[in-house]
């Protein structure tokens, strides 16, 4: 099956640039888990030579997006459900620390944020709604006030990202995704910061309970198989 990557500009950041196109197609699932890398498919698709592929390969690889397939070559590493489980551990803990110090600023969030969020949950474009994400989050690390928050969130958001993506190609999750985004925002605007920092931990703990048990009901999860009881268990997280 043929991926569709956008043609690329010849710059003096074209590894940067190759980068964030394989990780965008990782995130979205152009590339999917456990699926070997062609480097000549891939300078093709993009319209560069090999040498940019291979070096932003090796940072892919480096960050743990890509690993050595068996035999020889390289794949896209596989999703899992423990180290997901565990990034989110991590942030749930910044997240909520995060929303308590922008609610003692009562510090507002553009509109625009929810426009577009929404507006890409009605396109149905999985980037934009990742992209959206990642824009309100970050929106609430900077009004915290502590620049620490967001530096540190960063190391983990490209993982998030991944399994955002495997989860976000499914519509029952979006909708609801949204609104929890307007509750929070709106205690942090309210100064209301015991309720931001709860409703942020609800919400951090909701997307982890479900992208685990996605993943372990996934053929893209580390098992390879389908579980019945992770599939009921997504069922009872989205209700």
């Amino acid at each position: 099956m043929s991926i569709q990557l956008l043609r690329l500009e010849s710059t003096p950041d074209l590894v940067d640039q190759v980068y964030r196109a394989l990780l965008d197609a990782i995130s979205e699932g152009s590339l999917a888990p456990g699926r070997r890398i062609i480097q000549e498919e891939l300078a093709e698709q993009l319209a560069v030579s090999r040498q940019p592929v291979l070096q932003a390969l090796r940072l892919l690889k480096k960050d743990g997006f890509v690993q050595d397939a068996p035999g020889r070559g390289l794949q896209v590493s596989l999703l899992e459900p423990r180290h997901i489980s565990q990034v989110y551990e991590v942030r749930s803990a910044l997240d909520t620390l995060a929303a308590r110090l922008a609610a003692q600023q009562k510090a507002p969030l553009d509109p625009a944020l929810f426009i577009a969020g929404r507006g890409a949950v009605a396109r149905g474009d999985v980037k934009a709604m990742i992209d959206a994400d990642l824009a309100f989050h970050g929106a609430i690390y900077r009004a915290a006030g502590n620049p620490l928050i967001e530096q540190s969130a960063s190391l983990h958001w490209h993982h998030i990202r991944r399994a955002m993506g495997l989860a976000l190609r499914e519509a029952s999750l979006r909708e609801s995704v949204w609104d929890e985004h307007q509750a929070i925002a709106e205690a942090i605007a309210a100064g209301q910061a015991d309720r931001a920092e709860r409703l942020m931990r609800q919400h951090c703990g909701k997307a982890s309970a479900y992208m685990v048990a996605l993943l372990a009901a996934s053929p893209s999860g580390a098992s390879g198989a389908s579980s019945v009881a992770a599939r009921r268990k997504i069922n009872s997280v989205v209700r």
